[in-house]
């Protein structure tokens, strides 16, 4: 079992270091990188500066119904019942992306994580 969870630990700690660090990429990373390791951006377009702004959808948003427990109330009788069946929330997240910044030259410039 020892073993069992230092093996998990171990494949935790190299899931973490496997984040992407994209300041560490600044004037180094290129436009044909991005393309090779995210593939084709979502959104791309050309400022007249030749700067390139380009997005790439990282992880879906969605919605959800979740429904919680029953609430009970007291009646004048002295008998439980339901004053609802469920309690229904609808959580909703957004779409996550990428926006990497592409001097005239092809070097990343800036990359930001937004939500839409």
């Amino acid at each position: 079992m020892k073993l069992f969870l230092m093996g998990a630990l171990a494949l935790l700690l190299v899931g973490c270091a496997t984040t992407q660090n994209w300041e560490q990429r600044v004037g180094v990373y290129r436009m044909d990188d991005a393309i090779t390791e995210l593939g084709p951006p979502e959104k791309q377009a050309q400022l007249a500066d030749g700067t390139v702004v380009a997005e790439w959808l990282r992880v879906r948003g969605g919605t959800q119904v979740i429904a919680t427990r029953p609430h009970f109330y007291r009646h004048h009788r002295g008998f439980a019942h339901f004053h609802d069946p469920f309690d229904y929330r609808t959580v909703r997240w957004p779409d996550n992306y990428l926006r990497l910044t592409f001097s005239p030259d092809g070097r990343l410039m800036a990359a930001k994580r937004i939500a839409k």
